[in-house]
């Protein structure tokens, strides 16, 4: 009897220690590798909200990307494609400026909440385009609201649908003698 108290409660230690956060919680491994299983376009709308997380002031913690929530893209033609990702950041126990070498090494907190954000682009061939500007909008899960989720997502379909409006082509016919 002894020894079956003394099982549970070890695994309920270990247990409890993953959950919590333990200092010896396992690294940020599979949000590496979930990361890398992204297209290259849904990369560089990520690696543009790290930019954006990193160069706020107010932003005291360090993410990792955690999982995808939704994705959509739209090939516009002409080697343009527009890009809507949802997904989630996990808060690490790195500083704010640990260089991305160190990422992996990185254990999540389960203490603060995910950070939800949505960020919606245009990609030409193989490079964000500057024009229309991205819209990133991230939010900590607990206070993104329904309205806020509409809100986002009625910008990026105005931006990615009506950029540049219409497009008329001319064909002229040009007379020979």
């Amino acid at each position: 009897m002894r020894v079956c108290v003394l099982v549970v409660l070890v695994v309920l230690g270990v247990v409890m220690g993953g959950v919590v956060g333990a200092p010896g919680a396992p690294p940020a491994g599979n949000s590496q590798e979930a990361f890398e299983r992204l297209s290259p376009d849904y990369r560089a709308g990520v690696e543009e909200v790290f930019k954006q997380l990193q160069s706020h002031t107010t932003v005291q913690l360090h993410y990792l990307f955690f999982q995808s929530v939704s994705m959509s893209d739209s090939q516009s033609g002409f080697g343009t494609t527009s890009l809507f990702h949802r997904f989630q950041l996990k808060p690490t126990r790195c500083s704010k400026s640990t260089a991305s070498t160190e990422w992996t090494a990185c254990p999540f907190r389960t203490d603060r909440p995910l950070m939800d954000c949505a960020v919606c682009y245009k990609m030409f061939e193989d490079r964000m385009e500057a024009d229309p500007k991205p819209y990133i909008h991230c939010m900590q899960k607990p206070r993104l609201t329904t309205v806020m989720s509409t809100a986002r997502m009625d910008h990026c379909r105005r931006m990615l649908h009506h950029v540049g409006g219409a497009t008329l082509l001319t064909v002229r016919s040009i007379n020979t003698p």
